[in-house]
């Protein structure tokens, strides 16, 4: 592992099978009375949040504390960042805080390798979404949901990765920091990925991505391990994208009709949070065949498998070492 987590380009299919099979190890803390481990003690993680989140930023807090790590929640709202603060001064603040990771979701493409390449803090950087550009811990419990329901199941499928199975990403891909990760590290897994949107959805240069393109979701469903739907971003659109909502819905949304068209083992994922009605409609997203809740679930477990492996935790990762409670054995 790298010293920072930036993009899902900095794994290689050997570091992304390493975290997901420390995260199957990690997994087992949760059905534990105590629920922690002292891996981590002593350490401290900042989430430094400068857009508005909850599955993330709880998902990482959760994960740090899982580990014995002291936590500091910073939100842009309300600190002095709203008072014309610079990235640079609060990356200098939180250095001399002792931070020895730092959390970062920024509105701005970039700004998380800004603050693992500027030296203004020693501690290591891990991008929990950035603009459009990527959200590679996303990336991570997405695979990690895929490979559990795919491949070995729960607690299983130890040192493999995803090869020849098929994802199709369906939606607002040129928003979408999702996306842009998941193609990149299921792709090093051995997926082949399709994307598939209104061509007014993908983003300029999408042909050079290591992936297929289409525009029709009924001609792939049939082929598809796994069909990801991801959320219309209405907040980051500044023009129409597509004529309606409800013909949006008609040609691009998973509907019961659709997803009966998908083979039979094949899942349904959502990143969260979801516009029911428009990319999905409830039925999909209550059926049993959709992980939405529990990639919310592996997002703990991915994420703590991440921050111990950059922050080398004191001891192999491998649970036998406490008792049932956590502690120490």
């Amino acid at each position: 592992m790298k010293h920072h987590l930036i993009s899902a380009t900095d794994l290689t299919r050997d570091d992304a099978v390493l975290i997901l099979d420390t995260a199957e190890e990690l997994a087992r803390v949760a059905d534990r009375p105590i629920k922690k481990l002292p891996t981590l003690r002593g350490r401290t993680v900042v989430n430094l949040f400068f857009e508005d989140s909850t599955r993330t930023r709880i998902s990482f807090e959760a994960a740090a504390k899982r580990l014995s790590a002291d936590v500091i929640n910073f939100s842009a709202k309300g600190s002095s960042v709203s008072k014309g603060e610079s990235l640079k001064d609060t990356a200098l603040t939180l250095e001399a805080m002792g931070a020895d990771a730092v959390v970062i979701r920024h509105h701005d493409s970039g700004a998380p390798h800004r603050l693992a390449t500027s030296g203004w803090i020693g501690g290591c950087v891990v991008n929990a979404g950035d603009g459009t550009h990527e959200h590679p811990t996303q990336a991570l419990l997405d695979a990690f949901t895929l490979r559990r329901r795919l491949v070995g199941g729960r607690n299983g499928g130890a040192g493999a990765d995803l090869s020849g199975r098929r994802v199709t990403i369906v939606g607002d891909i040129l928003h979408s920091r999702v996306a842009r990760s998941n193609v990149h590290l299921l792709t090093t897994l051995g997926v082949e990925v399709t994307v598939v949107a209104p061509p007014t959805l993908l983003p300029i240069g999408v042909a050079h991505w290591p992936c297929e393109v289409s525009y029709d979701l009924d001609a792939v469903l049939a082929k598809s391990d796994a069909v990801m739907m991801l959320r219309v971003q209405r907040e980051r659109m500044n023009a129409a994208y597509f004529p309606t909502e409800r013909e949006y819905a008609r040609r691009y949304g998973l509907h019961g009709a659709r997803m009966a068209r998908m083979p039979e083992h094949a899942v349904v994922m959502h990143p969260g949070p979801m516009n029911r009605g428009m990319e999905i409609t409830a039925e999909v997203a209550d059926s049993p065949r959709c992980t939405a809740v529990e990639q919310v679930s592996g997002g703990v477990s991915v994420r703590m498998a991440v921050l111990y492996l950059l922050l080398g935790g004191a001891w192999p990762a491998d649970t036998a070492r406490t008792d049932e409670n956590g502690q120490p054995a």
